[in-house]
């Protein structure tokens, strides 16, 4: 099956998940609405959640989920929005020769990533940054050939990562401890929102059950009237609430500050212990979690083949690693609202942001029955501030440790430092999440924006979700 029928069959998985609709034209409609969305036709989709929303006999559950279905063809469109013509432009400056025949080679080498909407195609909108990472040969376009130096993010990780190695003693307890600021700034557009309607935050806030994350403060928030959560929450926010002003936008401000540690656990394979699989930990942190985490064929004929009959959990864990190091090259994300099977995706086309690599090593690592969960938020390195998700897998008599997929081996001829990020993680981190798909508190009442990860915020009205297009966001980072 190719990834472009998976990816419209995951949306009439979506629709019959959202069916149920208690008279028999409602049924009528919503399976309609299934059928074309497996074909793309995202107009016609659209004109039938209309329809659900204008006519007084659905219920407001029905008109909830049709206005879902209007937030996936819009989040389609969004991340889908180029034309052949509209890439041949942005390449045509570094290859006056190009053509749409080079696309469609591209695309057969899943190099350019393509959907096709109401019946032509549509190209992913960051596809031509993304091809330059994924294709020698346009990078070398886009690039004058000269020796490859480290960058001076690497080189700081190297330095960073060996400090934390050489500080650290056998009980692999954390250190290095950097005390951080945060301002956080979430700006929802003037006029997004009708003058004298109340405006609902939730904003990223610090997991406070960790080693690693430490003396966490709210120091300021704007308004002063906020919800923080409770440490329950695995997904962990702060709630805001604010008036929009006409022609004004409305701004959420928090500060907070909190300690960060790195944190390096030099293992063993005599060190790991049998699984206790009666467990609810181990139960719960192996099993699939649909539609993300599902042990199909080509997961399992993919881990079998990276084992090789491999049984010592630590060993397994290396070699799923490097597999995914050595495989998958980095790549903006489409936004994972509309991936149907990320782990298929990453395999399919050899290339994903850090959530998705995570999500393929944890789908790998849990069919090997390797207990392992979903860790993100922020990675808070000097002038290098970003979005981040990470995991971390439990071995039986050592604990959760921490594993940084996409920031892979490292350069180095000391295996201490190259494997650094295989168990360990270093002291520029905002763990946010120890989950994925978790409720908020307060609960969201509509579609969230990120179904699965929370590390920009969530923002919503009376009258809807208000997507990542109708606002911005801003992190500035202070090291104390």
């Amino acid at each position: 099956m190719t990834t472009l029928i998976r990816n419209l069959l995951f949306f009439a998985i979506i629709l019959a998940n959202l069916a149920g609709c208690t008279s028999m034209n409602g049924q009528e409609t919503i399976a309609e609405a299934e059928h074309l969305l497996t074909q793309g036709e995202l107009t016609k989709v659209a004109k039938i959640a209309g329809y659900i929303l204008k006519t007084k006999e659905f219920p407001l559950s029905e008109k909830a989920k049709a206005d879902s279905v209007l937030e996936l063809c819009d989040r389609i469109r969004k991340d889908f929005s180029l034309t052949d013509s509209m890439v041949l432009q942005q390449l045509i400056k570094y290859d006056p020769n190009v053509t749409v025949k080079d696309l469609y080679r591209l695309e057969e080498e899943n190099k350019l990533d393509v959907r096709l909407l109401d019946g032509e195609k549509r190209y992913f909108k960051n596809c031509v940054s993304n091809l330059f990472l994924l294709d020698q040969a346009w990078m070398d376009k886009k690039y004058p050939k000269e020796e490859s130096k480290p960058n001076s993010f690497t080189l700081f990780k190297l330095s960073h990562t060996a400090s934390i190695i050489e500080k650290s003693d056998s009980t692999g307890k954390p250190v290095n401890p950097v005390r951080m600021r945060l301002s956080y700034t979430l700006r929802v557009h003037a006029n997004t929102v009708p003058a004298g309607e109340t405006v609902r935050c939730w904003m990223p806030f610090p997991r406070e059950n960790h080693e690693r994350q430490t003396d966490v403060s709210l120091i300021t928030s704007d308004p002063a009237i906020h919800t923080i959560s409770p440490e329950t929450d695995l997904q962990r926010s702060v709630y805001l609430e604010k008036v929009a002003v006409a022609n004004e936008p409305t701004v959420f401000r928090t500060e907070i500050e909190f300690t960060s540690w790195g944190q390096t656990i030099q293992l063993t394979p005599g060190m790991i212990k049998a699984y206790q699989k009666n467990s609810p930990l181990y139960k719960d942190n192996t099993s699939e979690r649909p539609p993300q985490i599902v042990f199909n064929s080509k997961i399992k004929s993919l881990t079998n083949s990276i084992l090789q009959g491999e049984t010592n959990p630590l060993l397994q864990v290396q070699k799923i690693y490097r597999w995914i190091n050595d495989s998958v090259t980095w790549a903006s994300a489409l936004e994972y609202s509309i991936m149907p099977d990320i782990p298929g995706f990453v395999m399919e086309y050899r290339h994903g942001d850090c959530g998705m690599q995570t999500l393929l090593f944890m789908t790998l690592a849990r069919y090997a029955g390797i207990p392992v969960k979903w860790q993100s938020g922020w990675m808070l390195h000097p002038k290098e501030v970003n979005l981040h998700d990470w995991c971390e897998v439990y071995y039986q008599g050592i604990g959760w440790v921490p594993v940084d997929q996409s920031f892979g081996l490292q350069n180095s001829p000391d295996p201490k430092i190259r494997d650094f990020y295989s168990s360990g993680i270093d002291s520029y981190r905002l763990i946010v999440n120890d989950d994925f798909s978790q409720p908020f508190t307060p609960r969201k009442r509509y579609f969230r924006s990120e179904p699965y990860d929370f590390q920009r915020g969530e923002v919503e009205w009376k009258g809807g979700n208000l997507y990542f297009d109708k606002w911005s966001w801003h992190m500035d980072v202070a090291y104390k």
